[in-house]
């Protein structure tokens, strides 16, 4: 008796959290508009495909940005870090004052707070990367100055 009295009161239980609980939210690939890199963020040919946006329950965002060979963001910081999961392609990855570091799918890179960086595609080789992007009182970037030819290059 006592056995069923305690499985009476786990399916209880369970029945009034399932009750409670909010549905999943599914967004199928390809609901969501690809756009092109703004020219004022980003050099060469970018497409970002959103992911999806913070909301009331989440304080980040994630997009698949895809850089054909030689394109890359321009310099800039995140309030809140940002994390890059490789997934095609051969990129680099650079900080301010370090050397530059090639980025391979499987990679996993953290980008601390408001560390100065760029990334995109090598000079030969296109490079695909999910962003996941912390916000920050509603930010999640801060742009600055493009990555020069020499830059890029060096």
């Amino acid at each position: 008796m006592k056995q069923l009295t305690a499985t009476a009161i786990a399916l209880a239980l369970f029945a009034s959290t399932s009750a409670h609980a909010e549905t999943s939210q599914f967004s199928q690939g390809g609901s969501r508009p690809s756009m092109k890199g703004p020219e004022a963020t980003f050099t060469g040919s970018v497409t970002v495909d959103p992911l999806y946006s913070d909301n009331e329950h989440t304080s980040h965002t994630g997009g698949h940005v895809t850089f054909d060979p030689g394109a890359r963001s321009a310099w800039h910081t995140h309030p809140a870090g940002q994390i890059l999961i490789v997934t095609s392609g051969t990129g680099w990855v650079q900080e301010e004052g370090a050397e530059k570091r090639v980025m391979r799918p499987g990679d996993v890179i953290w980008c601390p707070p408001d560390v100065k960086h760029w990334h995109g595609a090598t000079a030969t080789t296109g490079v695909g990367h999910i962003a996941i992007t912390n916000m920050k009182d509603g930010k999640n970037v801060a742009w600055m100055e493009k990555v020069s030819d020499e830059q890029y290059l060096d």
